[in-house]
């Protein structure tokens, strides 16, 4: 007669390699049911990779790339645009434009096979703040002529160096700066270089403003 105590254990080993066996079987559906959800959400992009299985024709099974306008062609059902939109959407899409080929709708499965190779962001390298200038213009018997771009707040004395000087013809007691009011109204300043560079006129610290001129006249024959 059989112990019943040794049935008793054996059956209950039975049953928690059976639980056991169930449980290994419900964690790995849930496992896999992650990248499932994550492709139900997804909006495909173009240059993503498509696989799509026709259970009733196996000849139409492929992998279709997603062209750069977004869209995709499959045989039987044409093209049919599909950035944006998810897999589940596409597959729809497929089993309607499909159907009239068979019988009955087909059983079509449509799934992510490969995301498409995204190219890192170039970084646009912040633009340096360059520093405020006025422009100031030069004619006449100066050293240096032309347009000199200077930082606001520059005198009258220190224009006269930054342009070089005068040259040996140049009339510096009566240089002349040129000026356009609010109206457009031109007003003329006389500056005496000399009396300037001895400090006995006060105009060799006028600061300039955008858009002066500064006219050096040639001098006279016996001046």
């Amino acid at each position: 007669m059989p112990n019943m105590t040794t049935t008793s254990l054996t059956v209950r080993h039975r049953l928690m390699a059976v639980v056991a066996g169930l449980c290994l079987t419900i964690v790995t559906i849930t496992a896999g049911a992650a990248p499932v959800a994550a492709q139900e959400a997804y909006g495909l992009r173009a240059g993503d990779s498509l696989r799509v299985e026709v259970l009733e024709d196996p000849s139409l099974n492929r992998s279709v790339l997603i062209a750069p306008d977004g869209r995709i062609s499959f045989p039987q059902a044409g093209t049919l645009r599909v950035s944006g939109r998810t897999v589940d959407a596409v597959q729809s899409d497929l089993i309607a434009r499909l159907a009239p080929s068979f019988a009955a709708p087909p059983t079509v499965f449509v799934s992510l096979e490969r995301l498409a190779v995204r190219e890192p962001r170039a970084v646009t390298p912040p633009v340096e703040a360059k520093d405020p200038v006025i422009s100031v213009y030069i004619v006449g018997e100066a050293n240096k002529l032309g347009k000199i771009d200077v930082a606001p707040g520059t005198t009258v004395l220190q224009m006269f160096a930054i342009m070089g000087g005068f040259t040996k013809f140049a009339a510096n007691k009566r240089v002349q700066l040129r000026r356009a009011d609010s109206s457009g109204v031109e007003q003329v300043y006389v500056l005496d270089y000399p009396a300037i560079e001895a400090g006995l006129v006060a105009s060799g610290r006028s600061t300039l403003a955008d858009g002066d001129v500064i006219v050096v006249p040639q001098r006279r024959l016996f001046e």
